[in-house]
């Protein structure tokens, strides 16, 4: 066996300086960012504020009505994924788009139909 390249012993790779940085639009360096950069990160941050005051309804002891809001954030999470373009998703684009928006609506899906199907426990 030959002696290891020394990008291998360090773990890290150095690009070649003759290869520029490639960005999927044009950066405008005196422009300042926009924080979320894309719709469907503004979206992704409504979804995170509903799970939030879902989570704060659960807490609150209706917890029927906390996960059934985050099961309805889910379903709208999936169907914004299946309407938005991958550069437009954001944060919500993690695989395919039909495969992002399945697992978003089977998971709200389940919520839903979970807080509704538990029974009541006496004493609680």
């Amino acid at each position: 066996m030959g002696e290891p390249d020394s990008a291998d012993r360090g773990g890290h790779i150095e690009p070649p300086e003759s290869v520029p940085p490639v960005s999927a639009e044009p950066v405008d360096p005196e422009e300042p960012r926009r924080y979320p950069s894309t719709i469907g990160g503004a979206f992704y941050l409504v979804v995170l504020g509903v799970v939030a005051v879902a989570m704060v309804i659960v807490a609150l002891d209706e917890w029927r009505t906390g996960i059934r809001l985050m099961g309805g954030a889910l379903i709208g999470a999936a169907v914004v994924r299946l309407v938005l373009r991958r550069r437009d998703a954001g944060m919500l684009a993690v695989r395919h788009k039909v495969l992002d928006a399945l697992v978003l609506l089977v998971l709200g899906g389940a919520l839903i139909f979970l807080a509704g199907s538990i029974p009541d426990q006496p004493g609680f």
